[in-house]
């Protein structure tokens, strides 16, 4: 299996990876990308990722790494968390999963088709796409994208990511609004996050990366590591996500569990999975941003609901479910395949 560790890719796999080993599918890890993983002892490339600036020497080497690590581990199957190496035959089955893509960013984040400078990206990656044996999204949403983008003449299935459940304190909720993510990145919507925290009566904190971006309002509190945000998020009252572009979300999944009540960005994939469970607001809007998390800090029988909503709608999508689906997927495609399926 390939991964990057730059975003929830790395968690993704990590939670998949864990939950296989229950299924008894053994999974040997390989990251790409420029930042190494956080966990040691994991096949590591550095090289740059697709969707970087000319990349296409990077994935051609990295490409041919992941073969022969595949074939030094007599491997059954590959899977792809991402696009362009599934192009040339393997020998074995292939699953691409899309986690997200240039194209469909930067139609919801800047409100326009990719340029011309783009093209050979678009390229990569419906090659990708029809190399695949079977292509998998978190999300109908980002299923329909792949599908209209780039065009690919096959199905894409559905399967939801899924984390392992919230180890859960018995600290009291904080008066505290919490957002997560990449400041400096326009598609999850924290500038909004900001500016909506000058109108409010709560303290609003962020945890993430915030690159060369400031604030003015929240508080920073730079990257953390998966279980001290899972601490914070078992004390934060509420947790904000206003996103512009979220193919699924794993940190809304993680807040849910943790019990916080959700205010996000009303965009489709994030109306697939919370819709009845969260307050929405119009990405962008930091008026309706601040009106929303306001409502939720003045009701407290409202935050108790959206809440528990959202927390019941959370535990659908654990990490156990997500590992069984995928290992289906894998015996029906190994079962297609002249290699025998290890029992």
């Amino acid at each position: 299996m390939s991964t990057d560790a730059v975003g929830g890719v790395w968690t993704y796999a990590a939670e998949l990876r864990a939950g296989l080993a229950a299924e008894g599918v053994e999974v040997v890890l390989a990251t790409l990308g420029p930042s190494p993983p956080p966990e040691p002892g994991v096949a590591y490339r550095r090289c740059q990722l697709e969707w970087q600036d000319e990349p296409w020497d990077d994935v051609r080497e990295s490409g041919e790494w992941l073969r022969e690590l595949a074939q030094d581990e007599r491997v059954d199957l590959v899977h792809l968390n991402g696009y362009a190496q599934a192009a040339p035959p393997w020998p074995v089955p292939v699953v691409v999963v899309g986690h997200s893509c240039v194209l469909s960013w930067h139609e919801a984040v800047r409100g326009a088709a990719v340029g011309a400078s783009w093209q050979r990206y678009r390229r990569e990656v419906r090659a990708g796409l029809c190399g695949a044996d079977a292509v998998v999204a978190p999300s109908s949403a980002m299923a329909s994208a792949l599908r209209r983008l780039y065009d690919f003449g096959r199905g894409c299935r559905v399967i939801a990511n899924g984390v392992s459940p919230h180890p859960g304190t018995s600290a009291a909720k904080q008066r505290l609004v919490l957002g997560a993510g990449r400041l400096w990145d326009e598609a999850k919507g924290l500038d909004t996050l900001d500016a909506a925290a000058a109108r409010i009566g709560w303290p609003v904190a962020v945890a993430g990366d915030a690159g060369h971006a400031s604030a003015r309002s929240v508080r920073l509190l730079g990257q953390l590591d998966r279980a001290t945000l899972r601490l914070l998020m078992d004390r934060a009252a509420i947790f904000a996500h206003p996103a512009r572009y979220e193919p699924f979300g794993l940190v809304v999944l993680e807040a849910a569990l943790a019990g916080c009540a959700l205010v996000l960005g009303d965009i489709p994939s994030l109306r697939e999975q919370w819709d009845g469970a969260a307050l929405f607001v119009a990405p962008g809007d930091d008026v309706a941003l601040a009106s929303a998390l306001q409502r939720l800090i003045g009701d407290d029988a409202l935050r108790s609901t959206l809440a528990a909503s959202a927390h019941r709608r959370a535990a659908r999508n654990d990490a156990r479910t997500m590992a069984r689906a995928y290992a289906e997927l894998y015996v029906h495609l190994c079962a297609r395949s002249p290699r025998a399926v290890p029992a």
